[in-house]
């Protein structure tokens, strides 16, 4: 039975030892500002690639991609429960899931006190998991002889798994994190041009592109209070929320024409277009906003951040009146 599954502990250890890496980049930014984490990242890295290892014959690629999903937020979670005063083993693992799997749940208060590499850690587990783990693997494993074209099928849904985009599936998974890594970084240079301080600029990207929820603020995107910085999300959220194998193609044909037959997109973004304005409509008459443009704006920015599971938000919208929850007054 070891034998049998061998292999598959064998990869799970290369990738648990390369997350233990990626903690490297907030134990650095931790020493340099001196934040008082650096402890719970010494301790949480040696612990990471201390458990990394394995080896043996046949893989099991489904069970893989489950075991990384279930496995390595255990050790994402470790510089957040080694550090945070009080924070329970559940609370942080919870917390390491939502980011990993960019769902942005939070358990966390106080986000504007924590410190810098704690705040970076969080939204980087979104940048990670957003395009996905396994991707990265992916594009990592052949380099150390295994092969991941079954596994990105286990790992991705939809009609994207059976397209290629490239002749070979590594260089398929390469040019997904290229793109992505250029738009984080125009995300993050946006942000910081219209307000933004630097390192909230890129933690924010991280989560945009990541299409997390996280933030460096208890108030969320509230706290800035600002329409260009809402612009910004707005324009990178949607972009994230269309298909990367599109953005790849334009990237690699230097054309825009790739978008131009992508009906997914078409779709969902004049279905966004056409609802947040039907509901602007429907918000407007209830005076919860002073006029229809700010109505506009509001509606606009919560509608892109449902509909893409961004999850930032500006406002409560929880006190909108529903469509069915709230009979309106006879006037």
């Amino acid at each position: 039975m070891i034998n049998r599954y061998a292999s598959v502990l064998y990869i799970l250890g290369i990738l648990i030892t390369g997350f233990g890496v990626l903690m490297l980049l907030p134990l650095s930014l931790s020493w340099l500002n001196a934040d008082g984490a650096h402890s719970a990242y010494d301790e949480a890295v040696l612990i990471t690639v201390a458990s990394g290892g394995g080896g043996g014959a046949r893989r099991r690629d489904i069970l893989l991609v489950a075991l990384i999903w279930s496995l390595l937020p255990a050790f994402g979670a470790l510089p957040l429960y080694l550090h945070i005063a009080g924070l329970s083993w559940t609370d942080a693992y919870f917390e390491a899931v939502s980011g990993l799997t960019a769902t942005g749940a939070t358990v966390l208060s106080g986000l504007d006190q924590l410190p810098l590499s704690i705040n970076f850690w969080r939204t980087f587990m979104h940048w990670v998991g957003g395009l996905g783990v396994v991707v990265l693997a992916v594009a990592i494993l052949p380099l150390l002889g295994f092969g991941g074209r079954s596994m990105l099928k286990a790992e991705t849904p939809g009609p994207m798994k059976d397209s290629k985009i490239t002749p070979r599936i590594t260089e398929t998974a390469k040019g997904l994190w290229v793109v992505y890594v250029i738009l984080t970084a125009a995300c993050a240079l946006s942000l910081h041009f219209v307000g933004m301080e630097p390192w909230d600029a890129l933690m924010h990207a991280f989560s945009i592109l990541g299409l997390g929820g996280f933030s460096t603020k208890d108030a969320s995107l509230g706290h800035f209070d600002s329409l260009d910085i809402e612009m910004v999300v707005i324009f990178f959220a949607l972009v994230a929320g269309i298909n990367f194998s599109t953005h790849f193609l334009v990237l690699s044909k230097r054309s825009l024409r790739p978008y131009r037959f992508d009906v997914e997109a078409h779709y969902f973004l004049g279905f966004l277009a056409l609802s947040s304005l039907a509901l602007a409509i429907y918000l407007w008459p209830d005076g919860i906003y002073d006029d229809f443009l700010t109505t506009l704006r509001y509606v606009t920015f919560h509608s892109v951040s449902l509909a893409t599971s961004l999850g930032f938000a500006t406002s409560d919208y929880t006190q909108w009146p529903m469509f069915s929850g709230r009979a309106r007054p006879v006037r």
